[in-house]
């Protein structure tokens, strides 16, 4: 096992690029590419990785939700994923869109998964093997899950406003300016738009980038414990809530804290920013500065 990730409270969920290199053609692994650019799949992957497109394939197109139960069964099957099918997801920047999809694999309740550490900006900066060949695996049997899991790691607005009315710990993980409420609107994002800028009353920010070195590898589990332990003066038995702006850059931080540095109480709350910043009635605070 990577040394590095002998440290980390559970070391099982991260994989590194030579254990990857040895396993591409294994059966009982399927790779997965997820990227906030979803374009980037075609330019190139992982040879053997199968492409998830966050928006079309893990959210409902009628209503602001995930998928159900047996559309996730029917994806999983399309790609030949088994219930005993080991999983590692990675994708670009610093694998911010993988934690998205390990999240939503872990609402369905699947066990077997794992992030490439470093994701696709690694495996490219190393000039290691990309393919444009589009993987074709048979069928699988998949059983449709029995509900999807979101009382364990997913807040709703209602249990959000409560954990910050009864000022529990709130982990605000977008850019200093978007929590100060210096910045509002994300250009590149004009459908998540909101009407007031600011934060949820009583958040710490955090962006979740802190957690990612430069050559987008996790850090350590001692600079992750002095960020986030001493630092933010979180504890591991602490009940959070981490958010964001839809809920995609606060699944890192949900991943670093569950997986990382083994928080027990950990929930990711998805409406994020733009259902807090748009709703009728609910506090916000502003600041100078994160």
């Amino acid at each position: 096992m990577n040394e590095k990730f002998s440290d980390y409270a559970h070391p099982e969920v991260l994989v590194d690029h030579d254990w990857m290199k040895t396993h591409l053609d294994d059966p009982h692994v399927r790779i997965v590419e997820s990227n906030e650019d979803i374009l980037l799949y075609d330019t190139g992957h992982i040879p053997g990785a199968v492409h998830i497109d966050w928006r079309r394939d893990l959210q409902d197109q009628t209503v602001r939700d995930y998928i159900r139960e047996e559309a996730f069964a029917e994806l999983c099957r399309s790609h030949g994923i088994t219930e005993d099918t080991t999983v590692v997801v990675y994708g670009d920047k610093s694998n911010w869109w993988a934690c998205y999809a390990f999240w939503v694999f872990s609402l369905f309740g699947h066990k077997n998964l794992k992030v490439l550490d470093g994701g696709r900006d690694l495996w490219v900066a190393r000039g290691e093997a990309l393919t444009k060949e589009v993987p074709q695996f048979a069928r699988s049997e998949y059983p449709t899950p029995p509900e999807r899991r979101d009382a364990a790691i997913r807040a709703f607005f209602a249990d959000t406003l409560k954990h910050a009315e009864a000022k529990l710990p709130l982990v605000d993980v977008r850019s200093p300016g978007e929590f100060s409420g210096e910045i509002t609107h994300m250009p590149e994002y004009p459908q998540e738009g909101v009407l007031r800028g600011g934060h949820i009353p009583g958040a710490s920010s955090c962006p979740w980038k802190t957690a990612a070195n430069d050559d987008d590898t996790f850090k350590t589990r001692a600079e992750l414990t002095e960020i986030y332990e001493n630092g933010l003066g979180l504890k591991k038995d602490d009940d959070v809530v981490a958010y964001c702006r839809i809920g995609e850059r606060s699944s890192h931080t949900w991943f670093v804290l569950t997986y990382l540095l083994g928080f027990e109480n950990v929930r990711n709350y998805d409406g994020s920013w733009t259902e807090w910043g748009n709703m009728v009635g609910v506090p916000i605070e502003k600041s100078d500065s994160a």
